[in-house]
């Protein structure tokens, strides 16, 4: 995979930075039901057309643009609601560095999971 910082979080959830064209097509033979991209469409290497490269490969497609500078809850909100209605699937996060899912994550992990530190 071109994409940096990969990292399987657990069986059925997967995280990375910013995929490309060719990742995209290794998506399905990997199970991945649902991407889901926390980059805005502004980031430095954002993929143009993403949405259509995922979708071609029969794999659902959810953006939830999160702004580096200033986060807004209800995106939070949102990405919850998304891991929610995506249980036991296989999904993969992405953002351009990793670094937007790498908290969402964490989040998720001690709200919504109830993990300890």
């Amino acid at each position: 995979m071109d994409a940096e910082n990969i990292h399987q979080v657990f069986d059925w959830l997967w995280t990375s930075g910013q995929l490309s064209e060719k990742d995209i097509a290794r998506l399905k033979e990997l199970g991945i039901e649902a991407v889901i991209n926390l980059a805005p469409t502004t980031a430095s290497n954002a993929l143009s057309g993403e949405a259509e490269f995922v979708s071609r490969q029969g794999i659902d497609y959810i953006r939830i643009p999160v702004a580096w500078e200033q986060p807004e809850l209800h995106r939070l909100m949102q990405f919850f609601r998304t891991l929610e209605a995506y249980q036991e699937r296989n999904v993969w996060v992405h953002c351009a560095k990793n670094m937007r899912v790498s908290v969402f994550i964490y989040l998720y992990r001690r709200l919504c999971l109830l993990e300890s530190e």
